[in-house]
């Protein structure tokens, strides 16, 4: 039961938010994890197991770290050494393909899968390493600590939010209708991004990779790596906007995971603009200590593209992925070297869009060969340039590329921003409430009769 689903949309969210706000303020904590816990039940027993015992360790291991701070040596670092290689070790048994074998010595189901177990397994592994450092105290409130971890309005796409800021976040709840309504209109863009967009981008996506790269025209590959961009960037964005918006629904106000990271201007803003939480977890958690520890300018910058490696890894799980990261990575130390270049000022978004363009290649692959046979298709080494499968696709689909472009850009916000702050603005604040509805009555149209939207579901 994905946000996405009509199941979810109208029938657990509008019941989940009746008992949310029906139950009195004490117990609307108690209220939201019997409710995430009901949520992890749709996908599964295994799941609602697997979740509710990596709560239970990781609040066991807090507590042990945080009574052990004032110990020396090893029985200091135990407790969180042990949480941390557990966590680590959850999130490669059910990513990395190879182990795939071990789970019949557990009994695991050949299907089974924990969502959203990339992101929830950085926030433990910050978690842990927060109370280690002794920059916070170990939660002794466990349904506040289990919120954290499986509060189902940010368990498939995040935010990756530290414990304290999280604090933060619950203390400043607020129940009232504006906030379900705000809510409600960031759940529905999230919605029409995923069902408009990326389901769309997807089948374009598709129609060009069961094509065989020797038969591929260079004209179908771009069309193929530029559907494939947006369409990643559509579903996750999506799927966060949709989490944002229910957290929102229930009072809670997280962050942005994305601030229109497509067509940046530079490489840099395209990586701090993708995935924001992930990208700031990693620098926070991994770059700044290591390179706090080294004096040397070259070692600094081997830490920082070594760290975008294991980033864009975790990102793909992929040999692919990793070659994605490291590529980034030293994009943006070249791109600093040269931020004075006059020609990369003035053609920044397309020089960023056609470098990000050729490393997206490793990630809609998985693997360095293909990519690199992908890549050299791109650029006219079939000896293809173009074919009547990129003309068909190009006519099926100018439309929905043209309006993903403009919709993945903050010109739409902005010109939105700009009515909004002009004598019109009263006239789109009244329009605004009857444009949602009808905007979810078409996602609910296009769900029913493709009878699903999973398409390119992320596993992370």
């Amino acid at each position: 039961m994905l946000y996405c689903s009509l199941l979810f949309i109208y029938g657990f969210l509008p019941v989940s938010l009746g008992i949310y706000y029906a139950v009195p303020k004490k117990f609307k904590d108690i209220a939201l994890l019997l409710e995430s816990l009901v949520f992890c039940g749709f996908f599964g027993l295994h799941l609602l197991i697997f979740m509710s015992a990596y709560t239970l360790v990781n609040y066991t291991a807090a507590q042990l770290t945080f009574r052990a701070s004032r110990r020396k040596g090893i029985l200091r670092v135990l407790p969180a050494a042990a949480g941390i290689c557990l966590d680590a070790g959850a999130l490669l048994f059910f990513r990395e393909q190879w182990l795939f074998l071990l789970k019949g010595l557990f009994s695991v189901p050949e299907n089974f899968f924990p969502i959203g177990i990339s992101l929830f397994s950085l926030s433990a592994i910050g978690y842990l390493l927060d109370v280690y450092r002794g920059n916070i105290r170990a939660e002794k409130n466990f349904v506040r600590f289990a919120l954290y971890i499986m509060m189902f309005p940010r368990l498939i796409m995040g935010p990756v939010v530290n414990y304290r800021s999280y604090l933060l976040i619950l203390r400043k709840r607020r129940y009232n209708i504006g906030e379900i309504g705000s809510g409600m209109i960031l759940f529905v863009k999230g919605l029409a991004k995923k069902v408009l967009f990326g389901d769309w981008l997807y089948m374009l996506y598709s129609a060009v990779k069961g094509c065989d790269f020797a038969e591929l025209s260079a004209a179908s590959a771009w069309l193929g790596i530029t559907a494939y961009i947006l369409c990643l960037y559509f579903t996750l964005s999506g799927f966060a906007d949709m989490g944002a918006g229910i957290s929102r629904c229930f009072g809670m106000r997280f962050p942005v995971s994305f601030s229109y990271p497509v067509f940046s201007g530079r490489i840099r803003y395209f990586a701090s603009g993708w995935f924001i939480q992930p990208v700031h977890w990693f620098r926070e958690y991994l770059t700044k200590p290591l390179s706090s520890q080294v004096r040397s300018k070259n070692l600094s910058k081997g830490i920082f593209v070594a760290v975008w490696v294991l980033g864009g890894y975790w990102f793909g799980f992929s040999l692919g992925g990793a070659v994605w990261g490291a590529l980034t990575g030293a994009s943006i130390l070249a791109e600093n070297r040269l931020r004075n270049v006059r020609l990369l000022k003035s053609n920044g978004i397309f020089y960023t869009f056609f470098i990000t363009s050729f490393f997206a290649v490793f990630l809609s692959t998985g693997s360095v060969p293909d990519g690199l046979r992908y890549m050299w298709v791109m650029t006219g080494g079939s000896g293809i340039p173009a074919d009547a499968l990129a003309a068909y696709l190009f006519r099926a689909y100018i439309v929905v590329i043209l309006a993903a472009v403009y919709a993945s850009t903050d010109l739409f916000a902005n010109t939105i921003q700009r009515i909004r702050c002009s004598k019109c603005g009263a006239v789109v604040n009244v329009i605004m409430p009857f444009v949602m509805p009808v905007l979810l009555m078409i996602c609910t149209s296009v769900i029913a009769c493709t009878g699903s939207s999973d398409a390119m579901i992320v596993r992370l």
